[in-house]
C-alpha cells in the first residue's frame, strides 16, 4: 500500500515538473506578445490543467512567480502578484473541474482574474489608467481562456476523465 502511495506521489511531483517546464517554455517563445500592449500570455491557457488534475494549483502559481522572474522585469509586486494570480486562476480552475462543470467555464477565471488582477499593479507601475490597462488585458487573456476551454475539453476525452 506504501509503495502505491510512493508512486502516484512521485508521479504528480513528476507531473507538476513538467506542467512547470511547459509554462515556463511556453512563456519563453511567446513573450514577443506575451508582455505587449494586448499581452497574449498563451501560456495562461495551461492553468486549465488543474480543472483536470488539482494538485497543479501550486505548481502553476509558482509558474507564474517564476516566469514573472526570469522575463518580465517589473519587479517585487509584479513577481509576487503574478504568482498569487497564478494561484486564483489555478484554484479556480480546480474548482470548477472538482464542481463537474462545463469545461468551457474554465474561459472566465483565465480570461477575468489575471486581467483585473495584473491590472492592480501594473497600472501603478506603468502610469497608465487601471480601466484602459485591464481593457488591453482582458482582450489578450480572452484568448488564452478560450485555448484553454479547448485544451481541457481535448483532454478530457483523451484521457478518459
Amino acid at each position: 500500500m506504501d509503495i502505491a502511495k510512493n508512486h502516484a506521489q512521485t508521479t504528480k511531483l513528476a507531473f507538476s515538473g513538467l506542467v512547470i517546464a511547459l509554462y515556463t517554455v511556453v512563456m519563453y517563445l511567446t513573450q514577443s506578445f506575451a508582455f505587449g500592449q494586448f499581452q497574449v500570455r498563451i501560456a495562461t491557457a495551461i492553468y486549465a490543467l488543474a480543472y483536470l488534475f488539482p494538485f497543479l494549483v501550486v505548481p502553476l502559481g509558482f509558474s507564474n512567480l517564476l516566469a514573472n522572474m526570469v522575463m518580465g522585469g517589473l519587479g517585487f509586486f509584479d513577481i509576487v502578484g503574478g504568482g498569487i494570480v497564478g494561484l486564483l486562476t489555478a484554484g479556480c480552475c480546480a474548482w470548477l473541474g472538482t464542481k463537474k462543470k462545463n469545461p468551457w467555464y474554465v474561459t472566465a477565471p483565465i480570461t477575468l482574474i489575471p486581467a483585473l488582477g495584473v491590472s492592480l499593479w501594473l497600472s501603478q507601475i506603468l502610469g497608465v489608467p487601471y480601466f484602459t490597462l485591464a481593457g488591453s488585458l482582458l482582450v489578450g487573456q480572452l484568448i488564452s481562456g478560450i485555448v484553454g476551454a479547448m485544451l481541457v475539453h481535448s483532454l478530457k476525452r483523451i484521457w478518459r476523465l
